[in-house]
């Protein structure tokens, strides 16, 4: 997988700024973690199911 240096995140970040503006640019980066936020809950939240689903099975 290949990595994101400095460099690169200068880029994507003048880019953002670019197309979205000043004023929008918060706001995307607001939905942006919230959306990553979500994504791993729910990650975590069906690793415990099958935790436990795995857990009931092996009684």
């Amino acid at each position: 997988m290949p990595s994101v240096g400095p460099m690169e995140l200068v880029v994507i970040l003048a880019l953002a700024l670019i197309i979205l503006g000043p004023k929008r640019l918060p706001e995307a980066g607001r939905s942006l973690g919230k959306g990553l936020r979500e994504f791993k809950e729910g990650l975590r939240t069906d690793r415990d199911e099958d935790d436990e689903r795995a857990a009931l099975k092996s009684e």
